[in-house]
């Protein structure tokens, strides 16, 4: 296991923990933020972002905290199998850990909630219309543009000889609430395989009240789009920047 799977898994307990707890906020009934609709999910998913990438920073990590990063990055060359193969490790542990922090804090809130299609997604995605082809291409593209976007993001035509790492998390996090507001109207923009099939998992095995099942025939959506999305993305953003003479 890398030194830098311990940022990754605390990394990613806090984006699981703050993303997946606005979708609770919103959606549960009883709480004093119910109600207060997509603008607020997608920005606390931005501002969940900006702290789990701080924290797995802050203890040595890159930050990846998305299995589809981490496979962007080994395309990229800047990981190495076993590295990454730790890290995605890391980050579903993290997920899993997170998402039962989500339910101890909204304990007192799942029995007063009838729809288990609200519980449900307070832990993971279903799509707006289920038609598996366009969900899976809705995920390749969303992801597409966030590995795009954060490899520009870190390059050093945009932050210099040396990368800006304290200004990084915030864009990488202003990124991710874009990608909501522009791109996740029809699956819910899972954009990394953790984030879903970690809380995914925590909803199967939590004896949460009122919970129903947990859609697993959709469950692959949310892994194989990230991942297509990431590696293709990696490859035409190291094809563009060999066309451009412009280091990766």
């Amino acid at each position: 296991m890398p030194s830098t799977a311990l940022g990754e898994f605390v990394g990613t307990l806090v984006l699981i923990l703050l993303g997946n707890g606005v979708v609770a906020g919103v959606l549960l009934e009883k709480t004093k933020s119910n109600g207060a609709g997509w603008l607020v999910i997608t920005a606390g998913w931005g501002f969940a972002v900006l702290g789990g990438v701080l924290v797995a920073v802050g203890l040595g990590a890159p930050g990846e905290l998305n299995p589809a990063v981490t496979l962007a990055n080994v395309i990229a060359g800047t990981r190495t199998v076993p590295d990454a193969l730790g890290h995605v490790a890391a980050q579903m542990a993290g997920a899993i850990l997170g998402a039962t922090l989500v339910w101890v804090h909204y304990f007192s809130h799942w029995r007063e909630t009838r729809d288990q299609g609200a519980i449900l997604a307070c832990f993971c995605n279903a799509p707006a219309i289920r038609r598996p082809v366009p969900n899976v291409i809705s995920e390749i593209i969303a992801t597409m543009v966030l590995v795009l976007v954060a490899s520009a993001i870190g390059s050093t035509g945009v932050a210099g000889s040396t990368p800006a790492t304290n200004l990084g998390p915030a864009l990488v996090g202003a990124l991710v609430w874009g990608i909501g507001l522009s791109l996740g109207g029809p699956t819910g923009y899972a954009i990394n395989p953790a984030r879903d099939l970690g809380p995914r998992i925590a909803h199967a095995i939590l004896p949460i009240a009122g919970k129903g099942g947990n859609d697993w025939g959709y469950a692959w959506i949310p892994v194989v789009g990230p991942l297509a999305g990431g590696a293709l993305a990696a490859l035409l953003w190291a094809a563009l920047s060999a066309a451009n003479g412009v280091p990766t």
